[in-house]
């Protein structure tokens, strides 16, 4: 039930509240992830758990991906509902065996008979310098690999949500959260990592988007700091007298196409931007699924911003060149206009 009462928070308490609110409903969830206990995450998702649940419930892991997250899948296997987090998405690597041939197979082989209601939580996004294996955001990645829910959440409201339906789903469920919005003071501080948050328990539904700004002139479709961004150039393109509607995707499996679609159906133009690499990816799925259901109500090409099939650079200067950004969308959306 929500409740009336708002504060502002940032996006790492907002998460934080929802895991803790979650954990006194239903004894079965645990945490359990490099540093998430007295530390509290290094992204300050977990902050204040251990304190209040114990480290029965609260599990600081040693460096071992393939272990800890082997150790959630048996515990959610057994009727658990553990939240386990991979620091860095970038980490995928060394643990993808346990991620896609168990994690997301193991439902689906077993025909239904073994649930895993799981949360595989993971920081993404650059724009802080930490180079090419911390850095990405690799949305596509995994929602490319079917057998799971993967989001990705914009604000603090969703993201407190978001992460309480994805405890209570019954499928595996990716949680991408962006290192930009969780507010932490050693990052350049954002005021999009700080928003309406209710107190109390509510949810979001995942694989749902949202129209966060209406327009008649131009979609452009983006998730956590793209979608923050189009959000600044449309602003912008309203002072020209383009009136730009905004799409969060917020979930990218499943996918929100009827919302795309509709919205293109108004606007007849359509912007995709993404932070994860430009080929086979988010931005190619959304062209294809337009070009497939709304082809002719197209008045011009689509368009795609991404990053560069290069890896993110450590240097500032080039980081920012590959990164999307407000004034790029900008640039973008003019020319358009003017096709």
């Amino acid at each position: 039930m929500t409740t009336t009462k708002q504060r502002m928070l940032t996006g790492n308490k907002a998460m934080a509240e929802a895991i803790a609110i979650e954990m006194e409903r239903n004894p079965d969830v645990f945490v359990l992830g490099e540093d998430v206990g007295k530390y509290g995450g290094i992204f300050g998702s977990t902050q204040g758990l251990i304190d209040r649940f114990g480290e029965k419930r609260v599990i600081d892991t040693p460096i071992s991906e393939t272990a800890f997250i082997g150790a959630a899948i048996g515990a959610a296997a057994e009727g658990m509902r553990p939240i386990v987090e991979l620091m860095f998405v970038d980490f995928f690597g060394v643990c993808m065996d346990q991620i896609y041939n168990h994690m997301a197979k193991i439902p689906y082989m077993s025909g239904g008979n073994v649930k895993l209601p799981m949360v595989l939580m993971t920081a993404v996004g650059g724009g802080y310098s930490d180079a090419a294996q911390h850095s990405q955001t690799l949305y596509a990645t995994f929602a490319h690999l079917p057998g799971m829910k993967v989001v990705a959440p914009s604000t603090p409201y969703d993201l407190k949500g978001m992460m309480a339906s994805a405890i209570r789903d019954d499928n595996p469920v990716v949680f991408m959260f962006h290192k930009s919005l969780q507010g932490l003071g050693w990052m350049d501080p954002l005021d999009a990592a700080v928003g309406e948050v209710p107190e109390g328990e509510y949810t979001v539904p995942l694989g749902k988007a949202k129209v966060v700004r209406e327009g008649k002139d131009v979609t452009i479709v983006g998730l956590q700091m793209t979608m923050h961004y189009a959000l600044e150039a449309a602003a912008k393109l309203q002072e020209e007298g383009i009136e730009a509607e905004v799409i969060d995707l917020r979930s990218l499996a499943p996918l929100d196409r009827d919302t795309i679609i509709e919205s293109v159906k108004k606007t007849h133009r359509l912007v995709v931007v993404d932070e994860d690499y430009l080929s086979y990816g988010m931005t190619a799925e959304v062209s294809a699924s337009v070009a497939e259901s709304a082809l002719y109500e197209l008045e011009a090409p689509i368009r795609r911003i991404a990053i560069p099939d290069v890896p993110i650079p450590y240097n500032r200067k080039l980081e920012q060149y590959v990164l999307p950004g407000a004034q790029r969308i900008y640039d973008e959306v003019i020319q358009l206009m003017n096709e």
